[in-house]
């Protein structure tokens, strides 16, 4: 993975998801699929795992060897008092946008041998920056195709 790339590409992820789900009419949130989630708790969901992956970045530069928690994302969706079925999505974007921003500078900071900094996975097991930035250059881009195909 060349680094410098990977941060371009996380850059236009995060691009792309904001452009995504700020097209979205109040129509457009509320549907769903199968059964499935809404865009709305998509939206939701996306803003609370950058909030993971926040610290989790961190974590992995500053304590090398690290716990990196894993959580029950569907519980999250569900959960009433988290609001991911009603909650206007502006505060979501807004966190989102904010986390990838601070985010993205650190990013710039890395140097290529700090890629293998690693921890373990709650869920994954090993778990690198490598694989925090490919997971997190993927992620907002699944599921703004995910919110574009209409779920």
């Amino acid at each position: 993975m060349e680094l410098i790339e990977s941060i371009e590409k996380y850059r236009q992820a995060t691009e792309e998801f904001i452009s995504t789900a700020s097209k979205l009419t109040d129509a457009q949130l509320d549907a769903a699929k199968d059964q499935g989630w809404t865009a709305r708790q998509v939206i939701h969901h996306v803003a609370d795992s950058e909030a993971q992956s926040y610290a989790r970045l961190r974590r992995l530069i500053v304590e090398p060897g690290t716990q990196i928690q894993g959580y029950d994302e569907a519980a999250w969706g569900e959960n009433k008092t988290l609001g991911y079925e009603e909650l206007p999505i502006q505060i979501s974007l807004d966190v989102f946008k904010a986390v990838r921003a601070s985010s993205l500078e650190i990013l710039k900071r890395l140097t290529v041998a700090q890629l293998e900094n690693s921890g373990f996975h709650s869920e994954a097991g090993e778990y690198s920056i490598r694989t925090w930035l490919k997971n997190y250059i993927n992620h907002p881009m699944e599921h703004a195709e995910q919110v574009r195909s209409g779920l």
